[in-house]
């Protein structure tokens, strides 16, 4: 007991602290995560998951896919697949019997695997999988076009990849009893039909009893995560790994369903998926065994070689012929396919069936998807910012600023981002507001920040932070609270929220809902609109080892307000009333400030004093 409990939090403890050095470091996250079990396993034998939980293993790993695909399927609106869905089908329908094809060919006449083991395993390789796509797509900025597809490629094929493996293993079963395609087939195809039926059923049980209250608030999460679970093991009990086609359904369908409560819920499933993602991943690379890829020798490496080089980029590329999809994101998307956990765990399965079914080359599964698993990771893995850039996919290189509400004041903040290369869009529901905006070359957004088709009409990923400047306190409060879980707690902004000097006060929004005060003043939109209209401006002052942060405040007029400090890489360090970023050499400070500066002898300069700080309103 003690022991099982301490490989669980060594678990833990290794595939939350390879996510937490790939986000300070920038290295894909997969690639560290299967680095650290590798390490923890095979090399220091510290770590040895079959030996600590027995045949829980491989019910423990089925379960944690099973929630993972149906996270992924909440993820998929189908509002995104009307743009981009037509690379999509023909990634599923066309890419999934192409490949399966190509692999087979590959399995037999390069790794030398028998037909039968061959065409089982090819079915299994269609699979990407969101256990390895999303933690690259969360860590790289691909436009939004390519990382929408292989999004839905690697949900949608993940349970299909299944399928495949059950067709081809029932049908080599019963053919060595006499039984014909059509014996074997038409059963299984049923059975996922019914598996999709029953998780759809589940899905509008859950849209229609959560919101008439019949679940609690409180216990709607387990009551989802139950159901999930046992939706799987329903479908798994009808045929073999059709509940990954439940779950999927499931999740797609909750996605579509406009069910108020999903949001709320949002958070806590990403924080599970990125939990089972971790501890599948250490549990997976801890599990390798050299001896078994040993068998292969030369083989091995040219079926791998063959499965990067050929079998991907054929896949792709005939699907993709003739369709809208452009070239440079064609060839993108044909060299990116990593494989993961759902992989290994099929080919563990079946693995130990061909060998009962009498095909030697069955044992071999467990090695060859190990090695498939670990050679895609860390292909793609480490070179898919470099593949993004080189043909032209990547999304913006520096990190970008979004801005709630067009008001005077956040366009004149958005021309100083602009003018320094700063990616900077303005989101207002009111088309005449943005017109000085969109005069003055800042891209915008017309529409409701808060609703949920700017989710998937606005490409949020290339946004590093985001200011609520609105003219209502309470509403950039809303706006912040809303954005918080997505871009983060501390990068959210909003104006009017400054320090409460004068004691405890009721009728102010407690500030666990507020973003972060701009400003050390905390100044709220009626004092920076007072300013800008008193002829304040926005500068900008490059530091340097001669110039420091002391010299800067020589040079600008004593009433002036850091606002930030821009990083040379692009990021973005906010100064507020509870902390101030510590600045560097390169730092460029953006201050907002009365006209003129500082003459030599300290004194304001002419224009200065008249637009200095105005007199605070009466109480």
């Amino acid at each position: 007991m003690e022991h099982q409990a301490f490989v669980i939090a060594l678990v833990g403890i290794l595939g939350i602290g390879a996510q937490w050095i790939a986000w300070r470091t920038g290295w894909p996250a997969i690639v560290l995560m299967l680095a650290a079990g590798f390490i923890a396993g095979p090399v220091l034998g510290v770590l040895d998951p079959e030996a600590a939980f027995g045949d829980m293993l491989v019910p423990m790993i089925s379960i944690g896919v099973a929630l993972i695909l149906f996270e992924g399927g909440l993820s998929l609106d189908f509002r995104e697949l009307r743009k981009f869905g037509g690379g999509v089908w023909r990634l599923v329908f066309l890419g999934v019997p192409l490949g399966w094809l190509f692999g087979s060919l590959a399995g037999y006449h390069i790794a030398g695997l028998v037909w039968p083991v061959a065409i089982l395993f090819a079915g299994i390789l269609v699979v990407t999988g969101p256990t390895v796509v999303m933690p690259l797509l969360r860590q790289s900025t691909v436009q939004q076009r390519p990382a929408a597809l292989l999004k839905w490629e690697a949900i949608v094929n993940d349970p299909l990849g299944a399928l495949c493996a059950v067709i081809a293993y029932e049908y080599f079963r019963y053919a060595g009893e006499g039984g014909t395609m059509v014996e074997v087939v038409p059963p299984l195809i049923i059975a996922a039909v019914v598996s999709g039926v029953i998780g759809y059923a589940a899905a509008k049980l859950v849209a229609w009893s959560f919101p008439r209250g019949f679940v609690p608030e409180y216990l709607k999460v387990p009551v989802l995560l139950v159901l999930v679970v046992g939706t799987f093991v329903l479908c798994n009990s009808i045929e073999h790994e059709a509940g990954l086609i439940a779950v999927t359904v499931m999740g797609i369908a909750l996605a579509n369903m406009d069910v108020a409560s999903m949001r709320s819920i949002h958070p806590f499933k990403q924080n599970i998926a990125v939990l089972l993602v971790s501890g599948i991943f250490i549990l997976l690379s801890a599990s390798l065994d050299f001896a078994e890829l040993r068998q292969f020798e030369w083989r091995l490496g040219l079926f791998l070689l063959a499965l990067l080089f050929v079998v991907r980029p054929a896949t792709v590329l005939i699907s993709l012929l003739f369709s809208s999809v452009p070239w440079n994101e064609r060839l993108f998307l044909a060299w990116i396919a990593p494989r993961g956990i759902v992989l290994v765990a099929i080919s563990g399965l079946f693995a130990l069936r061909m060998s009962d079914l009498g095909y030697a080359d069955g044992s071999i599964l467990i090695g060859l998807s190990f090695g498939v698993v670990v050679a895609t990771i860390v292909a793609h893995g480490f070179t898919i910012n470099i593949v993004a850039k080189w043909l032209k996919v990547k999304g913006a290189s520096r990190p970008g600023l979004i801005i709630a509400g067009a008001t005077p004041w956040t366009i004149a903040l958005a021309k100083q981002m602009h003018e320094l290369q700063t990616p900077v869009m303005i989101v207002d529901a009111n088309w005449q507001r943005l017109k000085p905006a969109r005069a003055a070359g800042i891209p915008t957004y017309h529409g409701e920040i808060l609703h949920e088709a700017t989710e998937h009409n606005l490409d949020l990923a290339p946004y590093q932070a985001l200011i609520a400047a609105t003219d209502n306190e309470a509403y950039n409060t809303l706006v912040c609270s809303e954005f918080a879980p997505e871009i983060g707690t501390d990068m959210v902004y909003q104006l009017g929220n400054g320090p409460n000097e004068g004691g405890e006060d009721h009728r102010r929004l407690p500030p666990s809902l507020q973003g972060r005060a701009l400003f050390k003043s905390g100044f709220n939109i009626a004092d920076v609109q007072e300013r800008l209209e008193a002829g304040w401006v926005f500068r900008k002052t490059k530091l340097s080892d001669q110039f420091d942060i002391e010299d800067a405040r020589e040079v600008l007029p004593e009433a002036a307000n850091m606002l930030l400090l821009l990083r040379p890489d692009g990021k973005m360090r906010f100064f507020t009333h509870a902390s101030a970023p510590e600045p560097q050499a390169g730092d460029t400070i953006i201050s907002y400030s009365p006209p003129g500066r500082k003459s030599r002898e300290g004194k304001p300069e002419k224009g200065e004093a008249a637009a200095g700080k105005p007199k605070p309103k009466p109480a």
